[in-house]
């Protein structure tokens, strides 16, 4: 029979693989995404202020992140721990900025520095297209998820807020005041992208699971990702 001393010493053991095991299995599970904030109280409710200065989150390795800029003057895309900021100057043209201390209404960010990478097939063509193929290819990972895509568009559309100084909002249709769309065609990408099928209205629109900002290779233009036309693309997904 054990004495007592026995069975403590094996209820310490066991409790510690316990733990080890738990801690391990964590370890390979990449981490949470974060949501600060939410779209709908920004479009329904007019809460345009800042809930977050972008210059607190840490760590910066492998960091990515998106939403738009506080009062909805523009947009924000974090590249592998890099803020970017664009603004518009005109119908035409606009701004990109690294800006460090940037703030938002809203933001939903992840740490990612480990990634599969899958050739996205010649018949994903558009934003619909890529939600369908990655709810497929993903059905066994936690979600929501980060996800990058690298490659060339035939053309796409992106946006940026330009919302007039001292409006109030109180609707979707008062919010997107000023918001001014741009062409891109046959250009070298990044896409940055978050995908929840139970975040409509907090970082994703309601008709959709994904949300995506595109910044060319050269930097000079960067937005909220309307639609896409997608050429030779590789898909980035979290590696568990």
């Amino acid at each position: 029979m054990l004495n007592n001393k026995t069975l403590f010493i094996l209820l310490v053991l066991f409790c510690f693989n316990c733990k080890s095991n738990k801690e391990e299995e964590q370890n390979k599970t990449y981490s949470d995404v974060v949501s600060v904030a939410a779209m709908k109280d920004v479009m329904w409710k007019g809460e345009l202020f800042s809930k977050i200065q972008l210059d607190t989150i840490k760590p910066k390795k492998g960091l990515y992140g998106i939403g738009p800029e506080a009062y909805l003057r523009g947009e924000i895309l974090i590249n592998n721990g890099k803020t970017y900021v664009s603004r518009v100057l005109t119908d035409s043209t606009m701004t990109v900025e690294e800006i460090t201390d940037a703030k938002a209404p809203f933001f939903v960010y992840a740490n990612v520095n480990d990634w599969n990478t899958i050739e996205l097939p010649r018949s994903v063509k558009s934003i619909k297209d890529l939600e369908t193929f990655i709810d497929n290819q993903t059905k066994d990972q936690k979600r929501p998820f980060a996800f990058k895509l690298e490659g060339s568009i035939s053309k796409a559309t992106i946006h940026i807020q330009n919302l007039p100084e001292g409006t109030k909002v109180s609707s979707p249709k008062e919010a997107h005041q000023g918001q001014t769309n741009y062409q891109i065609e046959s250009e070298n990408v990044e896409i940055i992208g978050f995908f929840s099928t139970e975040h409509q209205g907090v970082f994703t629109h309601h008709d959709s699971f994904l949300h995506m900002h595109l910044i060319t290779k050269n930097e000079k233009q960067m937005g909220h990702l309307d639609d896409a036309v997608f050429n030779e693309m590789s898909l980035l997904l979290p590696k568990s």
